[in-house]
């Protein structure tokens, strides 16, 4: 977790950090030295194998906020971000050996605008990797549902699949939802109809 929050890519830039940031070390419970990397790699390999259960500790969190926070679930917000894959690209010709990531693939992201002066604008992002679709409580800001899938899964489908995943696992959630906001990204018919017509949460 702290990686991802201070920006470190890989577990070595981590853990060069770790070593000359006592706080950091403090904070993570390290009190001696830095874990070595065959440590990351065993306890990452642990958390992939242990998938399921991490996915129903999840699910236990959300339920449990559900009855602590009598607003939580109301106001909800849908967007997915980019997670690049920091392994070698694979080619056709190349086999699982640990070094390459042949479950990732290939996106582009595009961003547009005006600026103040009124010329349009337009950036295009390009990964490879994973992109990560996600629902939270726009009040809180805390996940309530999620799915990881390749990058260049569209986020229209994976929103349809969000809704279809949280009427199986949480549907508490959907009767109390009252709103879901995302941007022109969802703007879609099919998607706006069956949040309203099927759940009644209004789609902004």
């Amino acid at each position: 977790m702290a990686g991802i929050v201070f920006q470190h890519e890989s577990i070595e830039k981590l853990r060069r950090e770790l070593s000359r940031n006592g706080q950091l070390r403090e904070m993570c419970g390290f009190e001696g030295q830095v874990p070595t990397s065959y440590a990351y790699t065993r306890f990452l390999k642990s958390l992939i194998r242990d998938e399921e259960m991490m996915d129903k500790m999840f699910e236990t969190l959300v339920e449990q906020l559900l009855e602590r926070l009598p607003d939580f679930g109301k106001r909800l917000a849908i967007d997915s971000k980019a997670i690049s894959s920091f392994s070698k690209h694979p080619n056709k010709h190349e086999t699982k050996d640990g070094r390459r990531d042949l479950d990732a693939n290939h996106s582009q992201k595009v961003y547009s605008g005006v600026t103040k002066e009124g010329n349009p604008w337009q950036k295009v992002v390009k990964w490879f990797g994973y992109k990560l679709h996600l629902v939270v409580d726009a009040t809180y800001e805390l996940p309530v549902t999620f799915k990881v899938t390749k990058a260049s899964e569209s986020d229209i489908t994976e929103g349809h699949k969000l809704l279809e995943q949280m009427e199986e696992k949480q549907p508490k959630l959907l009767k109390t939802a009252e709103t879901m906001a995302g941007d022109r990204g969802y703007d879609d018919t099919k998607l706006i109809t069956k949040l309203w017509d099927t759940y009644k949460i209004k789609p902004i």
